[in-house]
């Protein structure tokens, strides 16, 4: 049986979706990040496909939530996101792990069989990347081994890591889904989170 892990980053609060704060006050934007961590840390948790799910942040605040809500919190503990998110990676490697999914947070559509689609498809490919709404950056990076490449999270990332699959000979694909494409960033992805959450309730009627 194939052991999955799954690493979630969550940046300071203070600091979070600084995007949008010509439309929402600096304690909105927490909540928000918050929700959605919550709801994609849920939405994990529910798969039953993962043997442990962490959250690594720098802020207290997160950590303690977190844990409130059932799961493990690291502490960062090297500066700078790829390098932080490689010191957590190594803590859970510290027991079996067969393949790490590091997810966004900022998921607020993500969705049980959008996780059952990523572990599908990495029966076939040791690299299963999702790519943001915007094409270029990357919300899901689903590996396995662990690590078989190093975190490369930043400015068109998704490129990146499909080059770097690439030049060490791993095979990769890119798993489509609105779950894991919308992040939110700016007002647009607020305004199309809306209409995509008026025709799910309309599908609902």
């Amino acid at each position: 049986m194939t052991i999955y892990r799954a690493l979630v980053p969550v940046k300071t609060l203070s600091m979070a979706k600084s995007r949008l704060a010509d439309y929402m006050p600096v304690r909105e934007r927490e909540m928000l990040v918050l929700d959605m961590l919550h709801h994609v840390l849920t939405v994990l948790r529910e798969s039953a496909l993962l043997a442990q799910i962490a959250v690594v942040s720098p802020d207290r605040r997160v950590l303690e939530q977190a844990q409130a809500w059932g799961v493990e919190a690291f502490v960062e503990e090297q500066h700078g996101h790829n390098p932080a998110l490689h010191a957590a990676a190594l803590r859970m490697l510290a027991n079996e792990t067969d393949a790490l999914l590091t997810i966004s947070a900022d998921l607020p559509l993500l969705h049980v069989n959008d996780l059952s689609g990523l572990v599908a498809q990495s029966a076939s490919y040791p690299v299963v990347l999702a790519a943001a709404r915007d094409g270029t950056g990357t919300n899901a990076l689903l590996l396995r081994p662990p690590l078989a490449l190093p975190y490369l999270f930043g400015p068109h990332s998704l490129q990146r890591y499909i080059e770097a699959a690439r030049q060490q000979g791993l095979g990769s694909t890119l798993y489509h889904s609105t779950g894991l494409a919308l992040d939110i960033d700016t007002s647009d992805d607020l305004h199309l989170l809306r209409i995509y959450k008026q025709e799910m309730e309309l599908d609902l009627v």
